[in-house]
């Protein structure tokens, strides 16, 4: 009987033991092995990238298709998340400002929200949703149809081919909307504030400019491209790593705008930490 117990002890220890190794090598280290591979790709394809535009050899007609292709799928959506996001963000400061005392600095408050997180945040997360999930859906699609394959037997480079005009794409579509979405919420900000909280146009523009400048603007534009790189390098390494069918494609799609948007949140963090140490707060 002890003896019983005894082995019965040690296979549930090993058991257990082999459970951990598994749930570390499945997860931890396919974690640190798949963002090996994207800073990879990452590299290369910015490497293609210049190559191929100082030699003049880019694909400008793929990448003015991806431009209209992403642009179609995310302007409306982000047209209607940045509307919400500016009378939300303009309802939140203008209540604390008024319990302050400070209704006159809500909207520096609010514009600078909108702008320095605001903007580059819902610009992100659209296109994370909207065109990541699409460059993953057709990336995966080829991939499964080996049409990847098919394409470096014949010497044609898929980065060179088909990643490189869908990053730009995306960079520049993500520049684009991050300005859009930042006067969009300016101005929703602004008509809610002066037409429905009582605020005046006077000190809700002479706020802002008092204490915005065109160093935030410049940072949320940056940001946006930076975040644009990290939707198009992520939605295209899990399309040309998909695997098992269709299922996989969805697989990939649904893994492609989960690790986006962690990266985004994640890197956001980074970036703000950085601004706030490296410029200076804008004293008036």
């Amino acid at each position: 009987m002890g003896t019983d117990a005894v082995t019965s002890g040690g296979e549930a220890t090993r058991t257990g033991t082999g459970a951990v190794r598994r749930w570390f090598r499945e997860h931890v280290m396919a974690s640190f092995d798949t963002f090996g591979r994207q800073m990879g790709m990452f590299v290369e394809v910015f490497r293609v990238l210049i190559v191929d535009i100082v030699k003049r050899r880019f694909p400008f007609g793929e990448f003015i298709r991806q431009c209209a292709f992403m642009s179609s799928t995310s302007v409306f959506p982000t047209l209607l998340v940045a509307i919400p996001i500016g009378v939300i963000v303009s309802i939140q400061v203008s209540n604390i400002a008024g319990q302050i005392g400070a209704t006159s600095f809500s909207g520096a408050a609010t514009g600078l929200g909108v702008i320095r997180q605001g903007a580059p945040l819902v610009t992100s997360l659209l296109l994370a949703g909207a065109v990541g999930s699409a460059i993953a859906a057709d990336l995966g699609s080829r991939t499964i149809r080996d049409e990847i394959d098919a394409m470096k037997v014949m010497g044609v480079n898929p980065i060179q081919r088909l990643i490189s005009p869908r990053l730009l794409a995306t960079m520049v579509v993500s520049f684009l909307l991050c300005g859009f979405v930042c006067f969009v919420g300016f101005i929703t900000g602004y008509m809610f504030n002066v037409y429905f909280q009582g605020g005046t146009p006077g000190s809700y523009t002479g706020t802002f400019a008092s204490f915005a400048s065109t160093t935030d603007l410049a940072f949320a534009l940056i940001k946006a491209v930076i975040f644009g790189a990290i939707v198009a390098v992520v939605a295209c390494d899990r399309g040309l790593t998909t695997k098992g069918g269709p299922a996989g494609v969805a697989n990939s799609v649904n893994a492609a705008v989960v690790n986006s948007v962690l990266l985004l949140f994640t890197v956001n963090v980074v970036l703000t930490q950085l601004f706030a140490m490296l410029v200076p707060t804008k004293v008036v």
